[in-house]
């Protein structure tokens, strides 16, 4: 089982090292599995999925903190001998991505944001059911309930909510507690590299005024919008997401 800097990832076209490497991070409660073949596996790119502390494979416990996430990023980075990387986000993943961008720019070449939002605040309810044992489930539900677009394949409803279940509570608290507690809607105008946002156009849990608000505020930004989809738009829909991001790639690429 491959690890870095104590994470669990999967990785296509390690080798390849003339290639530019792309880290996909996952959202609150998620996996490298969140990110389907597709997207994982994307042709001509040499892709790094990890799972977060206290996420899927890896060992360890889970952060409070975006920037605490972002820090285990970095590290990871380090330890693959990564100086820089295009980094893809869903949700708390982007948030982590963002960060990133922001406090060590030179660090992230291109960013890519799906399901995402310069602020991601949570519901009170959501937190406080999160944050006990005997409410989890519970919690589980009210998310997973606006989790997908309307036509979204209910068995893939039923694994993403199986997959988040096995979290533990306090992990998954934490996400939460790091999602809320971020907001970089003012300082979206310092990211200035190439950025892609992807949203599900029924997205209800980072709608898409919030992809809107960030493709209005980052000056070098293309948004996509996908019909149909909900705020898990890369489960739902991966080959348009993938199309988008090899889109993305071969531009920065002949730029």
């Amino acid at each position: 089982m491959p690890t870095a800097a104590g994470l669990y990832y999967f990785a296509y076209g390690e080798e390849e090292l003339e290639r530019t490497p792309v880290i996909l991070i996952h959202g609150a409660g998620g996996t490298h599995l969140h990110w389907p073949p597709e997207i994982r596996r994307l042709p001509e790119q040499r892709i790094f999925a990890i799972d977060l502390p206290g996420h899927g494979k890896s060992e360890g416990v889970g952060k409070q903190s975006i920037q605490e996430y972002a820090q285990v990023v970095f590290d990871f980075m380090d330890e693959k001998y990564l100086p820089s990387a295009t980094i893809v986000g869903h949700s708390m993943g982007s948030a982590i991505a963002m960060t990133m961008a922001l406090t060590t720019p030179d660090r992230v070449l291109a960013l890519g944001l799906i399901g995402s939002g310069g602020r991601l605040r949570v519901a009170p309810s959501i937190l406080e059911n999160a944050s006990s044992e005997a409410t989890f489930p519970l919690a589980i539900k009210m998310i997973h309930d606006s989790a997908f677009g309307p036509s979204a394949n209910p068995r893939l409803r039923e694994l993403a909510a199986q997959r988040m279940s096995e979290i533990r509570p306090t992990v998954l608290h934490g996400d939460f507690i790091a999602c809320n507690e971020f907001d970089v809607i003012e300082e979206l105008p310092m990211i200035n590299i190439p950025t892609l946002i992807v949203c599900g156009k029924e997205d209800k849990m980072t709608p898409l005024r919030y992809s809107q608000l960030l493709g209005e505020s980052i000056s070098n930004a293309e948004l996509v919008v996908i019909d149909g989809a909900g705020h898990m738009v890369m489960l739902e829909e991966p080959h348009q997401v993938a199309d988008a991001l090899v889109n993305f790639f071969s531009k920065i690429k002949n730029k």
